[in-house]
């Protein structure tokens, strides 16, 4: 559960890694342990994006390589009846809400992101848990949306709003942990090509347990990044005022913000 393993071979070895485990773990509850975490994030952050720097993209893969089984981690249904009766209605009503520091704030439904120029890419996708999977994802580049709506030159951030509320259960992020989903990343992994608004995967419209009908790809962050039922995209100059201030909802618990792998 080590989530530097991949970064270390990146990097070279890190003193004491094995204290950075899955913000899943009560260790990630010490303000000490925090404390590496986020000194570990800047360290991963500032070395990534400089062999990283120009765009680079995340390793494509054949359609051959596709894993026959792909986990659908997380929630597998946000439930409650708002979310159910949209999927009764097949997603026809579900509006993306993009605003914040736009110019222009936009409100898109599934079939208008469908008629977008689309992006497919066959991508690995890395949990924080361990576990790998390769899978093909189908869908609108975030940055040509975020472009179309007028991002401001302030802004620095895209925060991406979940229909899927945490609400305390076990297989929901423990009791410990209520709250609504959410997720963030800078704009210029926002911007990066492989960045999708996602609605089909392997070739199939999402299903409910994968984000259905519309989640993020971030392929070049772990997978707690590429947040799933994604309903609203704003733009901020600033993290901290949104929930716990961390810019994620595990963040707020302990995990990186910068989950570059």
């Amino acid at each position: 559960m080590n989530t530097l393993s991949r970064r270390a071979a990146l990097f070279g070895s890190l003193s004491g890694a094995g204290l950075l485990l899955s913000g899943c773990d009560r260790l990630t509850q010490s303000q000490n342990v925090q404390r590496i975490f986020r000194g570990v994030e800047d360290w991963t952050r500032r070395n990534q994006r400089l062999l990283l720097s120009g765009g680079q993209m995340a390793r494509e893969f054949k359609p051959s390589d596709i894993s026959k089984e792909f986990k659908a981690n997380g929630t597998l249904n946000p439930g409650g009846d708002e979310y159910m009766r949209h999927v009764d209605e097949g997603f026809l009503n579900w509006r993306l809400k993009i605003d914040g520091m736009v110019a222009n704030p936009m409100a898109l439904s599934v079939a208008e992101i469908r008629k977008l120029p689309a992006r497919t890419q066959i991508t690995r996708h890395d949990c924080v848990e361990g576990w790998s999977a390769i899978g093909q994802w189908t869908g609108a580049q975030l940055g040509l949306v975020l472009k179309a709506a007028g991002v401001s030159p302030r802004a620095k951030y895209a925060v991406f709003y979940c229909a899927d509320n945490l609400d305390g259960e076990p297989s929901k992020g423990g009791s410990q942990s209520p709250g609504q989903y959410y997720e963030s990343v800078a704009l210029v992994d926002a911007f990066h090509p492989q960045t999708l608004i996602a609605y089909e995967m392997n070739g199939q419209t999402l299903s409910v347990a994968h984000g259905a009908p519309l989640r993020i790809r971030i392929e070049r962050q772990l997978g707690y990044k590429s947040a799933k039922y994604v309903q609203r995209i704003e733009l901020t100059d600033n993290l901290a005022g949104i929930s716990g201030g961390r810019g994620g909802y595990w963040e707020d618990r302990g995990y990186e913000w910068y989950a570059g792998i």
